[in-house]
C-alpha cells in the first residue's frame, strides 16, 4: 500500500546536475551558466572580490528569472457539491482568456500542478487530463455543467445494500464513460488526488509523478475519481494497471478535505519537475473551498464526517496562509463562503441544482475572508469574484514572464519512467508501505 509521507523524500534543495532528468532539454540553461562564466570571469575579471560580487547578483537575477509555480487546489465537496469551486473556474477561465485574448485558453495552461479532494479530484482530473485531440478533456464551463447534470451520481451517498446488489455504483458507470481507458499518465500536469486506504488505516495520494515512475502507482482515471468520491459506508476496492498495488478506498474528504498543504509540500519537494521552487514565496496558490455545511441539518454519520472534514479543511487554510508569512497576501488565496451558510428563497436552505448554482454565485459575490497570522480572520474590501480577477493577472503576468525567460520554472516528465535506481526519490507525493499489498 502507498500512504502518505509524513517528512520530505530529499531534504537537498540545491539545484545539480542529478536533479534534471536526461531526457530534457537543458541546453538553454547550460548556455545560459556557461555564458555568465565567459562573460563575468573568463574576459576582462580581474578583482576577486568584484568577480563575488557579481556572481552573488547573477545568482539571485537567476533565481528571480525561475518564476513562481502555479498551483491550484480544490476542496471535497462541501455545501455545495463542487459548484462553488465550479463556478470560481469557471469565472477564472473567462477571466484568464479575456486577458490573453485568447479565448480557447484553458485553466491547464496557466497552472503547473493541481490537487483535489473528493469532488474537487474529479473537477481537477476532468479539467487536466488529456484528450484525444491534446487538450484538456473539458473546459471550465463543461466542468460546471457536468457536475450539475450529474450532481445526484457523484455526491449520492449510496448505502451498502446497494453496493451488494449493484457491484458498480452509478457514479463509476459516468466515470467509466467519461475517462475510458486514461490513466494517471495521460495528465497534462502533476496532479494529486487523495483518497483514504480502509486497509493501511491512511491517506492514499494519486500522484502523475508517481505513476511515471512507478508502473504500481498508475491507476485509471474513471477509478481515481470513484476512489476519491466513494461514499465512507460502501469503499470501493481497486487495483493498479498493473495490478501490484490494491487499495480498499473511500472519500479523501475523510483525511484530506483540503489538498493545499499536500500540494504545496509536494511540489517544494519535487526538484525533477520544479527545480528552482526552493520556498513559499516561489509558489502561486488557489485554494478552492465548497461552502460549510449546516451542522444542524446532518443527520447521518457520513454527514459528520464531511463536517470533520471540513472544519479540518478551515485548519490547513490556517497553516498553509501561517506558512506563506507577508507573502499570503499575494501568493495565497482562499475562496470559499463568508460566514454562516448562504440561503436562498427566504432563508429557506438550497436543494436543488439551481438553488446550489444561485448560492454559489451569492458566495462569489461575498467579501473575501483572508487568514492573518496570529490573529484569526478578517474580511477584507474585495470579493471572492474581486480576488479571482487580480489572481488571474498574476496568472497572465506569470506566463508572460516565461515567453522570454530562459530558465525553466517546470520540467514535467513526459516519457516512460526510467528503471528504479537506488537514489531517493524527489517527486513522490506516496511512499511504499511495508503492509502493501501485492497480487
Amino acid at each position: 500500500m502507498a500512504a502518505l509521507s509524513t517528512s520530505p523524500m530529499n531534504n537537498n534543495n540545491n539545484l545539480n546536475l542529478n536533479t534534471i532528468d536526461t531526457n530534457f532539454e537543458v541546453d538553454k540553461l547550460t548556455y545560459e551558466i556557461f555564458s555568465i562564466l565567459e562573460n563575468k570571469f573568463l574576459f576582462g575579471y580581474t578583482d576577486t572580490e568584484k568577480a563575488k560580487n557579481s556572481l552573488s547578483i547573477d545568482v539571485k537575477q537567476a533565481k528571480n528569472a525561475a518564476g513562481k509555480v502555479r498551483i491550484l487546489c480544490i476542496d471535497g465537496a462541501g455545501y455545495t457539491d463542487g459548484i462553488l469551486a465550479a463556478k470560481s473556474l469557471s469565472h477564472l477561465e473567462s477571466c484568464l482568456r479575456r486577458k490573453s485574448g485568447n479565448n480557447n485558453s484553458h485553466i491547464a495552461d496557466f497552472f503547473d500542478a493541481v490537487a483535489g479532494s473528493g469532488v474537487g479530484g474529479v473537477l481537477a482530473a476532468l479539467l487536466f487530463t488529456r484528450g484525444k485531440d491534446g487538450l484538456p478533456l473539458f473546459t471550465a464551463d463543461e466542468a460546471l455543467k457536468f457536475l450539475i447534470n450529474n450532481r445526484n451520481k457523484i455526491s449520492r451517498r449510496s448505502g451498502i445494500l446497494r453496493r451488494v446488489f449493484s457491484p458498480e455504483t452509478k457514479s463509476e458507470k459516468l466515470f467509466r464513460k467519461t475517462f475510458g481507458e486514461c490513466t494517471l499518465k495521460d495528465t497534462l500536469k502533476p496532479i494529486l488526488i487523495p483518497c483514504y486506504d480502509l486497509v493501511t488505516r491512511a491517506p492514499f495520494v494519486f500522484s502523475r509523478a508517481d505513476a511515471l515512475e512507478i508502473d504500481g502507482y498508475d491507476f485509471k482515471m474513471r477509478d481515481v475519481c470513484a476512489a476519491t468520491s466513494a461514499d465512507p459506508a460502501a469503499a470501493i476496492e481497486l487495483k493498479s494497471i498493473d495490478g501490484k498495488t490494491k487499495i480498499l478506498a473511500v472519500d479523501g474528504g475523510v483525511a484530506m478535505n483540503n489538498p493545499t498543504a499536500t500540494a504545496v509540500t509536494h511540489v517544494l519537494n519535487n526538484k525533477h519537475e520544479f527545480p528552482f521552487c526552493n520556498g513559499v514565496s516561489d509558489l502561486l496558490v488557489l485554494s478552492l473551498g465548497n461552502g460549510e455545511l449546516d451542522f444542524n441539518a446532518v443527520k447521518s454519520p457520513s454527514g459528520f464526517v464531511r463536517i470533520a472534514g471540513e472544519g479540518a479543511s478551515d485548519m490547513v487554510d490556517q497553516a498553509v496562509s501561517m506558512a506563506f508569512g507577508e507573502c499570503r497576501l499575494n501568493n495565497y488565496v482562499r475562496i470559499q463562503s463568508n460566514g454562516a451558510m448562504a440561503k436562498v428563497n427566504k432563508g429557506k436552505p438550497a436543494k436543488t441544482v439551481s438553488d446550489l448554482v444561485a448560492v454559489s454565485e451569492e458566495m462569489l459575490a461575498q467579501k473575501n475572508v483572508e487568514s492573518v497570522l496570529f490573529k484569526g480572520r478578517k474580511v477584507v474590501e474585495n470579493t471572492n469574484l474581486d480576488k479571482l480577477e487580480l489572481f488571474g493577472g498574476e496568472l497572465i503576468k506569470e506566463e508572460e514572464r516565461r515567453k522570454t525567460s530562459i530558465l525553466p520554472t517546470v520540467v514535467l516528465k513526459n516519457g516512460s519512467p526510467s528503471p528504479r535506481t537506488s537514489s531517493p526519490r524527489t517527486s513522490s507525493a506516496t511512499t511504499l508501505s511495508t503492509s502493501s499489498s501485492s497480487s
